[in-house]
């Protein structure tokens, strides 16, 4: 015998038995079983127990210097967990590390945003090789002179976990530079001012607010929104002078009631400072000519129970776009000295097949954004002539819409295209010669050709005899023959629409064999309002089953089947994750639910939790016995029972204050008590990020990159 084959042998068996070994070692680690604690509440004469209750920490005990007990047993589960998701996935950290690889690989590092003029300087936005932050500069009257760096993000990032700044607003005098910056990943922002004429900042310093600022035409006076140190609620609108301190500010505005948002900016016409107050139902908006800062907001139009509006102001009026007798929305105008409803005039009436979703303002034209048979349309009206016409994309599934758009006297519309297989596009368009003109089209670093991958609009016919669109793309020679790994995503809240977009990082998947599909269930504006309003409320289990019969759907049609079929949603599209595993747990090879918003009931009782007050009108409010009861028949923690899920990546974040984390760790703690079967359960909390993840460029991606891995393991991929 060749001695060499021989020892070839020999260690051929040794790795083997190591690989068994260190397999035997993780398969045998046991997943934590969170104490129980029971916690009883009582409401419409039902009890509800929840033992996972104790996991619940105040922001005060997350932030002390000196943990106490509590807060140490809750980081010291979630760290059990995130150890055990860790050890479980080991075996994958090769396949991660060239996922990420992959993704941050085809992002180009020293790219540049499309400039835009505005006031007399050309805006833009740069990265750097190996930086994580973004490089805010401009340039005066052309693009041939000087840079001038108004921020540099790197800079103020060092030595910061998590770090954002953001909603860059400079004065009308271009002097001044107002931004925000958040340090914690909990949407509170200190606004800080820099002189960009001598790169000084000032000494003005405003804390606790949402972060954007208004400038009035003095250049002197900005107007700001602040929070609730509590709930986080945007709350009041305060006036600050420059070179004053916070405490000496002026409060123009409170917003008494805790279901609106509020905020303050300026019109495009830069003559009017805008209070906009908007809750799931109701609309409302306070102005002040920008010229007289310390004069009193008027109202728009009295508040209603039940009126959707947004004003734009042009010349001497204002346009509306209203639901107002008007599901879908129309278009009124209204003279600027006389707002309230009573005088407003119809510009373009409502459409039940046509959505308006908003207008841009120039000089010469109107631009509305519509959508219409499941997609975005651009409309160009002449308010010269009144002659109209619609920009003709090319493609039967895409998504396009306006830019930056932020000057007034311009006859160009800068707008972005993209689909499934067409990188993000952006476009200059003269409105008067009906030219487009491409600006740039995102790199994908290594190439990319649209011509090996194929994209379809699917229509899965539901229980209820609606047709529900499903965008799918994947690489030419996918096999139809019911045995496709696919991941099929969803989100389904708020009327927000997925539409079908470009993204490099879905290669990934596709370059490996998989199709990824988005299902335009209800509860989005896919089909203009009333896609929306027959997926929210007392019709949210509509959500739910679309995703359900789309999933049936792919399956029926050889598409996927169980065995291959993978499901992905975060914040409220965790929740219709959530909701599904307990509707069809047998539909899944594997879940991802990223940062879900789980625990509906509790978390909509308790109206100190930011969004909750908000949120009545979109979820029910759970003091009402008929809201309550229908919100209990899909709470995906309240309906957890002895299923066999699939198996399921959750993610939380632990600053999130948008989905607090103990939601999805709860959740976890819960469906590990009653899951039955061997599919994996995991759970990664970010201890250092909040909804969004981490902040900078790339080290999102690290994310990313386990969630796919996750499916790709599960899938049996090679690595």
């Amino acid at each position: 015998m060749n001695r060499n084959f021989t020892w070839y042998a020999v260690i051929v068996i040794i790795m083997v038995l190591y690989y068994y070994t260190k397999q035997t070692e993780r398969y045998d680690m046991k997943p934590p079983i969170a104490q129980q604690n029971p916690y009883k509440t009582t409401l419409h004469g039902q009890e509800r127990v929840d033992n996972y209750h104790w996991i619940r920490l105040t922001d005060e005990q997350k932030l002390a210097k000196k943990p106490d007990e509590q807060t140490l047993q809750v980081v010291d589960y979630i760290k059990k967990e995130n150890d055990y998701t860790q050890a479980q996935l080991k075996h994958t950290n090769n396949l991660q590390k060239k996922l990420y690889n992959e993704i941050v690989g085809r992002i180009k590092k020293d790219d540049m945003s499309v400039p835009f003029l505005y006031n007399g300087y050309w805006y833009y936005t740069r990265y750097e090789k190996g930086s994580e932050y973004p490089i805010y500069c401009r340039k005066k009257e052309s693009l041939q002179n000087p840079e001038e760096v108004m921020i540099n993000v790197n800079d103020w990032a060092e030595g910061h976990d998590y770090f954002s700044l953001t909603n860059l607003s400079v004065s009308p005098d271009n002097k001044y530079l107002a931004f925000g910056v958040d340090t914690l990943s909990r949407r509170v922002y200190t606004i800080k001012v820099k002189d960009l004429e001598t790169g000084e900042l000032l000494t003005d310093e405003l804390h606790g607010t949402q972060g954007t600022v208004a400038w009035a035409n003095d250049n002197a006076t900005i107007f700001y929104t602040v929070k609730n140190e509590i709930s986080l609620l945007s709350e009041h609108i305060d006036r600050h002078k420059l070179g004053t301190s916070q405490t000496d500010d002026v409060r123009v505005y409170t917003e008494k009631d805790d279901s609106f948002y509020i905020g303050v900016g300026r019109s495009k016409s830069d003559k009017y400072i805008i209070i906009y107050n908007s809750s799931t139902l109701v609309s409302d908006y306070h102005i002040l000519n920008a010229n007289d800062p310390v004069g009193e907001f008027r109202q728009f139009s009295p508040r209603e129970t039940e009126h959707e509006y947004t004003i734009d102001h042009y010349n001497d009026k204002f346009y509306i776009v209203t639901n107002w007798k008007a599901m879908n929305f129309r278009l009124m105008e209204t003279p600027e000295n006389a707002t309230a409803k009573q005088n407003w005039k119809e510009v373009i009436s409502h459409r039940k097949d046509v959505m308006v979703s908003g207008i841009d303002v120039f000089a010469d034209h109107l631009v509305i954004s519509e959508r219409r048979d499941g997609l975005r349309q651009i409309r160009v009206i002449d308010q010269r002539s009144g002659n109209e016409y619609y920009l003709d994309f090319g493609e039967a599934v895409y998504s396009a819409y306006p830019s930056v758009n932020p000057s007034f006297n311009t006859n160009v519309l800068r707008y972005q295209f993209s689909s499934l297989i067409t990188p993000r596009s952006t476009f200059d368009y003269d409105m008067d010669m009906k030219v487009s003109t491409l600006l740039k089209q995102t790199e994908v670093v290594g190439g990319h050709d649209p011509e090996n991958y194929h994209s379809e609009r699917l229509y899965a016919r539901v229980r209820d005899g609606k047709k529900v669109p499903i965008s799918i793309v994947y690489k030419k020679g996918y096999e139809k023959n019911g045995q496709g790994n696919l991941l099929l995503y969803a989100y389904g809240s708020y009327g927000s629409t997925n539409d079908p977009s470009f993204s490099s990082n879905r290669l990934s998947l596709l370059d490996r064999g998989f199709a990824y599909a988005i299902a335009h269930i209800r509860g989005s504006q896919t089909y203009g309002r009333p896609w929306y309003e027959d997926g929210k409320m007392f019709h949210k289990m509509n959500t739910f089953n679309d995703f359900v019969d789309c999933s049936k759907y792919l399956i029926q049609n050889n598409y996927t089947d169980p065995g291959h079929l993978f499901a992905m949603g975060g914040s409220a599209g965790g929740l219709l994750m959530g909701a599904v595993v307990n509707l069809a747990p047998e539909l899944y090879r594997g879940v991802i639910a990223a940062v879900p918003f789980v625990d509906v009931i509790s978390t909509m009782l308790d109206a100190s939790i930011p969004l909750t007050s908000n949120e009545w009108d979109e979820w029910g409010d759970p003091r009402k016995k008929d809201e309550y009861e229908y919100m209990m028949t899909y709470s995906p923690y309240d309906n957890v029972y002895n299923a066999a899920y699939p198996s399921m990546l959750v993610t939380a974040g632990y600053f999130d204050s948008q989905v607090q984390y103990w939601e999805p760790v709860k959740w976890v703690a819960k469906l590990r008590d009653y899951k039955v079967g061997e599919n994996v359960l995991y759970l990664h909390t970010n201890m250092d990020a909040g909804h969004g993840g981490k902040s900078g460029r790339f080290r999102r991606y690290k994310e990313l990159a386990l969630k796919y891995a996750f499916i790709l393991d599960l899938a049996g991929m090679k690595y």
